[in-house]
């Protein structure tokens, strides 16, 4: 049985076509996913992400469940209440169990969104390490929280006059306040400026009336990957999962290696790997011709197989084909491999996300594209 949001007789209500996502009814789009992307681009727009879990760790060992758990370090946070990192949580090999985001909220206690379909065996794992360690340590999942991502160059000053939190104008990236029962990070997965904000669900559905009033349009699950994925950022289950490590999936700046004493989980994994000199990575990839898909093959010049597309789509923002695609050996960006669609074979050229920043695409075609 499917789970629904606060927000889904409000989606409902909007016309939205519903799809399920990771176990979730969640919105797939509204009246179109061109005009929400182009909001979203150009002023604003809101996402329900309740599928997303909010877990609360507190005890006086959360500090040390947390940096073995993650191979960032959440030390860098001890002094910044409120501050937030993001960071992959890793097996023993290396390979990635999930990606997530974790708040300081001060003293010992942090707060971590989980992704849907990873939120309940994420929490099972935390918890299998806390009693392993016997650690001190809490977990209180929170089902009576739902998020909603507000994104876009104008979010953060619509929000701010709209809940009537100035502090908000100010919030400097990945740092988040609390004030009137909002819990509300300057973070999203859009590539655009925004807020993500995490409240009660019984405040949900009067905030999405409000948001909508305020002319923020809502936008669903389709204006999200392509938003996403022009902003170069990896979807869990199809650019990353556990049988690849960070290094081999563009999150290399997420593995911080620099305390010699920190044995996290997956430490070792990372360091055989790099030693071996796996070249495995995760590269973007544009076609002037022809829509990137999952699974698609790319070809070197010489016609073998050198990698495979994860993520691909027609690009509303650059008008092209796009694509993230894990390569076997190193690949500089300008490059041209070859994609098989169906076939034929399309000139593709490797670019080095995100494809999209600050309202210009990062990249111009070469020639032979």
């Amino acid at each position: 049985m499917t789970k629904q949001t606060a927000l889904y007789d409000w989606h409902l209500a909007q016309g939205a076509r519903m799809v399920d996502f990771a176990g979730w009814q969640m919105p797939l789009q509204y009246a179109s996913q061109l005009a929400e992307h182009k909001a979203v681009r150009e002023v604003a727009g809101f996402f329900d992400v309740s599928h997303m879990r909010p877990l609360d760790i507190e005890g006086r060992d959360a500090r040390s469940l947390l940096r073995h758990a993650l191979a960032n370090d959440v030390a860098k946070l001890d002094v910044h209440p409120g501050k937030a990192l993001y960071s992959t949580m890793l097996q023993m090999d290396g390979g990635i169990i999930d990606d997530l985001i974790v708040y300081y909220r001060g003293g010992d206690t942090y707060r971590i969104v989980l992704n849907a379909s990873g939120a309940e065996a994420d929490a099972a794992h935390f918890q299998k390490l806390i009693d392993q360690h016997a650690w001190q340590v809490t977990l209180n999942k929170r089902p009576d929280l739902g998020i909603v991502a507000v994104q876009g160059p104008r979010a953060r000053e619509r929000v701010a006059d709209l809940l009537q939190i100035p502090a908000l104008e100010s919030l400097t990236p990945f740092t988040a306040l609390e004030q009137d029962g909002f819990f509300i990070g300057r973070t999203g997965y859009t590539g655009e400026d925004g807020v993500e904000i995490i409240a009660a669900n019984t405040l949900l559905p009067e905030l999405a009336e409000r948001l909508l009033t305020a002319g923020i349009a809502p936008a669903g699950l389709a204006a999200r990957d392509s938003l996403r994925l022009e902003a170069g950022l990896d979807l869990y289950g199809q650019d990353m999962d556990t049988s690849v490590s960070p290094y081999a999936s563009n999150l290399g700046w997420t593995v911080d290696l620099r305390d010699s004493d920190r044995a996290f989980m997956g430490r070792a994994g990372l360091e055989a790997e790099r030693a071996r000199g796996d070249g495995r990575s995760l590269v973007g990839i544009a076609l002037s011709a022809g829509i990137p898909r999952h699974g698609y093959v790319l070809e070197d010049a010489a016609g073998t197989p050198c990698g495979v597309v994860t993520s691909g789509i027609f690009s509303p923002s650059l008008q092209c084909g796009i694509a993230l695609a894990r390569v076997n050996a190193p690949v500089a960006a300008g490059s041209i491999l070859q994609l098989v669609i169906r076939g034929a074979r399309k000139p593709a050229m490797v670019v080095k996300p995100p494809f999209w920043r600050q309202g210009a695409a990062t990249f111009t075609f070469a020639k032979e594209c």
